[in-house]
């Protein structure tokens, strides 16, 4: 330690032992942030509860109701003009099924069909658009492209028409996003779709005749996928603990001391000094 380094720790005190504090803390630091590993994160006030966030979830709830009246419109049209529209669905492998990669989901194969997936598609909706705005630009289109693309390539021979090829997508997205984050929303979101939705993972298998279970599973994978590379989208603010800003202050702190003894060293090195 230089003479002077030593005279400002003496005559500041408070400085030096600040630092020996620091020193001899390093384990209690690590400590401090083991916790951090597995807390659940405390969001903002502010940010939840703004006007901007109630504004969003409106519209999600809007875009949702859209959406489900947009495929009712469809099954009415094809009953009442007797069109039989779902023959349009995804044909594995023909060129004529192609078409039915677009038009699979808004098509269905009767109204038994159309309500069972009327009402996941209201819960799920509003759920990923606000929750997820950012990642619901990139999620919506994979799982409603993404699964009529693996079922024309790999699927067998059949015509496979259907939402829930979103639903399926947007659940497993949910439910991995949920577990991968910290946040008490997206955890909260997750539970909720493994309780009303988690006897779904049976669709992912070939165990029942008349289902299209390759687009179940193309539509999980592809929301597994998704929730792994879109983790750091959408992070909402969230409330700082008492032991986290005590170490940013000391962190802060550390530095300042550490550019001023740099400052020091430069001046003393510049400065000439005649015998």
């Amino acid at each position: 330690m230089t003479q002077r380094r030593a005279w400002r720790l003496a005559l500041h005190p408070k400085r030096g032992s600040r630092i020996r504090e620091i020193k001899s803390d390093r384990l209690l630091d690590l400590v401090r942030q083991i916790p951090g590993i597995v807390q659940i994160h405390q969001l903002d006030p502010s940010y939840t509860g703004s006007a901007t966030a109630r504004a969003n979830f409106r519209l999600a709830v809007w875009l949702s109701l859209a959406f489900v009246a947009l495929i009712w419109l469809v099954q009415l049209v094809s009953f009442s003009f007797d069109l039989g529209l779902e023959r349009l669905g995804v044909r594995p492998r023909e060129w004529i099924g192609l078409p039915g990669i677009l038009l699979a989901p808004l098509l269905h194969g009767g109204f038994d069909h159309l309500i069972a997936n009327s009402l996941p598609l209201l819960v799920l909706g509003p759920v990923m658009l606000h929750l997820y705005p950012q990642s619901a630009g990139k999620v919506l289109p994979a799982v409603y492209f993404g699964p009529g693309i693996a079922v024309w390539l790999f699927a067998r021979g059949s015509v496979h028409v259907g939402a829930s090829g979103l639903i399926y997508g947007l659940v497993s997205y949910i439910f991995f996003a949920g577990i991968i984050r910290r946040d008490r929303r997206a955890i909260a979101a997750s539970l909720l779709v493994s309780f009303m939705y988690g006897s779904a993972v049976w669709g992912v298998l070939p165990i029942k005749s008349g289902m299209s279970w390759e687009t179940h599973l193309a539509a999980a994978l592809i929301g597994l996928v998704l929730a792994l590379l879109l983790r750091h989208l959408d992070l909402p603010p969230r409330t700082l603990y008492s032991w986290e800003i005590e170490g940013q202050e000391e962190h802060d702190s550390v530095l300042t001391l550490s550019e001023e003894a740099q400052s020091e060293g430069t001046e003393t090195h510049d400065t000439p000094r005649y015998h």
